[in-house]
């Protein structure tokens, strides 16, 4: 659902493509005049009848489960996303370990959509809302399909992480910036751990796990869809829009006035739980921990961006905790 990148077809993708090509060509009874690669194991394909986008899974039980809950999603009431499609082919799709399935393919709006602006962190926040609104109508099915959404026990996982690729972060930033992004977690985790209820109250949700921009697609029309629910659980709202405050906060310059704009946000401000969370360096902890498996701290663009979020931001983020630290005094 993404833009279509057709360069990132890199050189040692080209015979995993004409494959996977040569496979779809001997399944669809509709003839194929392009396949692209979007991201990994995720493709668009145009046939002479339609477009889709392609999206691999490693079990058939994970396509199946995306399936039904679009389905469902459509079913109860929320429009703003994509179906899954039965197209017509020969047999399931199943290539080299990977079970495929079709998506609706939503054309994209020219301008694309981001954090930027005011507008768009409001209309993307409240379609999140009705997301909730609706699934709260039905978690209560998928509650033996889905986790519960464990967000202190992976941020807990996620500091230990980071605490452990120390000897690599030295080579990247000086001592103090990192002690204090330690000291940061280690007062969010333990102001949350004291708050733990708040995690665990009822009405729950199905939580959509990965608010990051590009999870949220403006159609040709201008209307805004929420896509990609690989990493759907089961949890109070306050989750998502936790990770939601944690993704705009760069693009508002940490401002806790901005952040208190968004009305979902706001009502949230009183918690002492939601309060020691939003001081916990996320974004910082997960973007390092990835870059170092990936190795991915070679790629010049990449290492910036993450610099930026770190050692960039620090201050004007500092500044944000110790607003927060003041008001849980």
């Amino acid at each position: 659902m993404k833009a279509i990148n057709p360069s990132m077809n890199r050189k040692g993708d080209d015979d995993y493509l004409d494959r996977l090509l040569s496979y779809f060509q001997s399944q669809f009874y509709e003839k194929i005049i392009q396949l692209v690669p979007i991201r990994k194991s995720v493709f668009f394909l145009k046939t002479d009848k339609n477009t889709y986008i392609i999206k691999g899974y490693h079990t058939n039980r994970r396509l199946r489960l995306q399936e039904a809950f679009t389905d469902t999603l459509r079913k109860e009431g929320f429009t703003k996303t994509y179906l899954f499609l039965t197209p017509a082919v020969k047999e399931e799709l199943f290539f080299e370990g990977i079970y495929f399935g079709c998506i609706e393919y939503i054309p994209p709006n020219k301008t694309g959509f981001s954090f930027h602006t005011q507008k768009n962190r409001q209309e993307g926040i409240e379609l999140l809302n009705q997301f909730h609104q609706i699934t709260s109508s039905f978690e209560v099915r998928y509650r033996r399909l889905l986790p519960k959404g464990q967000l202190l026990e992976k941020w807990t996982e996620r500091f230990y992480l980071f605490s452990n690729n120390l000897p690599f972060l030295k080579y990247f930033m000086n001592e103090p910036f990192i002690s204090e992004m330690l000291t940061w977690a280690n007062w969010s985790l333990e102001g949350m751990e004291k708050n733990r209820r708040f995690f665990l109250r009822e009405p729950f949700v199905i939580l959509h796990g990965d608010v990051a921009h590009h999870n949220f697609l403006r159609d040709k029309e201008g209307k805004l869809h929420l896509i990609d629910f690989d990493l759907i659980s089961i949890g109070i709202p306050s989750l998502d829009f936790l990770q939601y405050a944690n993704r705009i906060l760069p693009y508002i310059d940490w401002s806790f006035e901005r952040l208190s704009s968004l009305k979902q946000v706001r009502k949230h401000l009183h918690e002492e739980a939601f309060l020691y969370a939003l001081a916990y360096p996320a974004d910082i902890f997960r973007e390092w921990n990835r870059m170092i498996r990936e190795k991915s701290y070679h790629d010049h663009v990449k290492f910036k961006q993450v610099m930026e979020l770190s050692i960039g931001q620090f201050y004007t983020r500092k500044k944000f905790i110790d607003h927060i630290k003041n008001q849980l005094i």
